[in-house]
């Protein structure tokens, strides 16, 4: 599904948030806490723009992208380079619930929009949280179904009827466009995916609402 929309997947993430879905990013990548010549792992970087993000909001890092989905993944590269940062990330395609990388490799693992993809979401955690190093945190922006009462209807019909409208017209793909909503609904509240965090060892700090609720930056530390 995602290989099919690649060729466009950027312009509609643009269009579908108004362009700020890279503010949310930037939050993302500085919610990781890098230390100086620290290692990051982005999964399911897509085209790469969170682990750009971090490259760019940590100078001396060192930030590997991890995605599954060749024709996304090969994207990458390219806007790097538009963006400056040739040579800052290093692309790597890989399972994001079978990291191919060591225990304690990372000092913060990353993700945007990836956690409602996975089929066995305390799984990947587990996994996120093996290769991060004590002290490290494994942080996710992710758009929850538990956003403000108020909102929550306006949110629902957004998602539910104007996106895959959109997702049609500017892909060609509304499938892909009416999974987005049906993942959104079938997905954990904060205090569940805390649950799920603690299954996997981490401690989840509180997390970042944004949005009125509809997006959230969950956080996760390693104690050490």
């Amino acid at each position: 599904m995602f290989g099919r929309i690649a060729g466009r997947y950027d312009v509609m993430n643009t269009v579908m948030t108004a362009g700020l879905d890279r503010v949310w990013r930037r939050w993302t990548a500085e919610a990781a806490a890098v230390p100086p010549q620290g290692w990051v792992l982005d999964v399911g970087t897509g085209t790469g723009d969170l682990a750009l993000d971090v490259a760019r909001s940590a100078p001396t890092a060192h930030v590997v992208g991890l995605d599954y989905t060749g024709p996304m993944l090969a994207r990458a590269p390219a806007k790097a380079a538009q963006r400056g940062l040739a040579g800052r990330v290093g692309w790597v395609r890989g399972d994001g619930q079978r990291l191919p990388f060591a225990d304690a490799a990372f000092d913060a693992v990353t993700s945007a929009f990836v956690l409602r993809n996975f089929a066995d979401l305390p799984a990947a955690y587990a996994d996120m949280a093996r290769v991060v190093r004590p002290g490290g945190r494994v942080v996710a922006l992710e758009i929850s179904p538990d956003s403000a009462p108020l909102w929550r209807p306006l949110f629902e019909l957004y998602f539910g009827r104007v996106v895959p409208r959109l997702g049609g017209w500017i892909t060609g793909d509304a499938t892909a466009y009416r999974y987005l909503p049906a993942s959104v609904a079938a997905f954990l509240a904060p205090d569940e995916l805390a649950a799920v965090m603690r299954g996997a060892g981490l401690v989840p700090l509180p997390p970042r609402r944004l949005m009125l609720g509809s997006l959230v930056i969950h956080i996760g530390f390693r104690p050490r």
